[in-house]
């Protein structure tokens, strides 16, 4: 007797969409991007190295005079994260203008410009200006040859993302925040998507270390943690899939410094970052999970994007985190990110040796705008309406 097929079985696969690659195809020949549709190529690259990397923001004119006064448009967000350019052709940027966005980037964590043309080629040299590029060790590339540095993201209507295998607190991340040199400014351009749905959202590592008590603060910035790539290689070998490099776990500091901005920004995910180094695990897990939430549900944070085709982001992988929304299948969305390496974290301890100042994002903004910061209460509440 045959066996009966399910739902699932007969209509369409399922899937983790973080922990396991999209192999979505529809089959589908006559999509107009279908040279840029995701494949695996079953080949092995050598560990990653050292390299040398100078942030381009450094370079910049603080007050990017050169591409804001290019724009025609700029929308500020939210407070806390998310600039909107308008009346710029990404392909036409100067390096001055190059430069001035990196610093716009690291200052504001995520950039966004529509209608853009650029080709993914355009794209990848422009990202490739801000540092080399990552090459992922698992994720897909697209059929065209020749771009191995793509990263592609990649649904259709073939795969639907199993709500049973994943949180949404687990989508959030920083890309590929376990390699020894994660990425700085990093670009997505969305080619195709859905009518509605598929959003992205940003959370500002900054905003929450300004969110935290002094103390908190403080404590913090003594640590480091673990960040992994066995979860992300694992789901690539269930799924019979090649992993290209092998999956590596790097320690970097809970609270790292951005080389240009000098501000404080946390940085774990609860994509990549397992445990916290030299504390007990029920500690490392009670402070995972806070700055988790924190992360994920703290709304002040956030800025929420809603992409048309040829729409580009920019984010600075060292200060933001992100997370897409899965609620447009069986809708077809289909993006091209370039990854360019960044340097290897920097604590505020090893920032400051020099004799430099790590800082408060708030703050600094705040003494800009002559506002007084608030004073921290020291005397101690008591319990009222209370007896025991």
């Amino acid at each position: 007797m045959a066996p009966v097929a399910t739902q699932e079985t007969s209509r369409e696969q399922v899937f983790n969409p973080f922990y396991s690659p999209s192999i979505a195809d529809d089959g589908n020949d006559q999509y107009k991007y279908s040279n840029y549709k995701p494949t695996f190529p079953d080949i092995t690259w050598e560990p990653l190295g050292e390299v040398e990397v100078t942030d381009r923001g450094l370079h910049a004119d603080p007050e990017k005079q050169s591409l804001l006064s290019a724009a025609s448009k700029t929308i500020t967000l939210t407070p806390a994260i998310g600039t909107e350019i308008h009346g710029i052709d990404l392909r036409q940027l100067t390096d001055r203008q190059k430069d001035e966005l990196a610093l716009l980037i690291a200052e504001r964590g995520v950039v966004f410009f529509r209608d853009q043309e650029i080709s993914i080629h355009e794209q990848l040299a422009l990202t490739r200006y801000w540092g080399p590029l990552h090459k992922h060790a698992t994720t897909p590339v697209p059929k065209e040859p020749g771009l191995e540095e793509v990263h592609v993201v990649y649904n259709d209507g073939s795969r639907r993302p199993d709500t049973t295998s994943f949180s949404k607190l687990e989508l959030w991340h920083s890309d590929v925040s376990y390699e020894l040199q994660p990425p700085g400014p990093t670009s997505l351009k969305v080619i195709t998507g859905p009518e509605t749905g598929g959003d992205t959202l940003w959370s500002s590592g900054y905003a929450l270390y300004s969110s935290l008590s002094p103390g908190l603060q403080q404590y913090l910035e003594g640590l480091s943690a673990v960040h992994s790539a066995v979860a992300q290689a694992d789901g690539a070998r269930a799924a019979g899939l090649p992993v290209r490099r092998a999956p590596v776990e790097s320690v970097h500091p809970v609270v790292r410094v951005h080389p240009v901005t000098g501000w404080k920004s946390i940085y774990v995910n609860p994509g990549f970052t397992r445990r916290i180094v030299g504390v007990p695990k029920a500690e490392s897990d009670a402070i995972l999970a806070f700055l988790f939430h924190q992360i994920s549900e703290n709304h002040d944070f956030h800025v929420r994007f809603k992409w048309e085709p040829n729409s580009i982001a920019f984010w600075d992988n060292r200060v933001v985190t992100h997370s897409a929304t899965f609620d447009f299948w069986p809708a077809t969305r289909h993006a091209l990110r370039a990854t360019p390496h960044g340097e290897r974290p920097t604590s505020v301890a090893e920032y400051e040796r020099g004799g430099r100042l790590a800082k408060d994002r708030q703050l600094e903004i705040w003494k800009r705008q002559g506002v007084a910061a608030p004073v921290a209460k020291t005397e101690q509440g008591r319990a009222r309406g209370y007896n025991d």
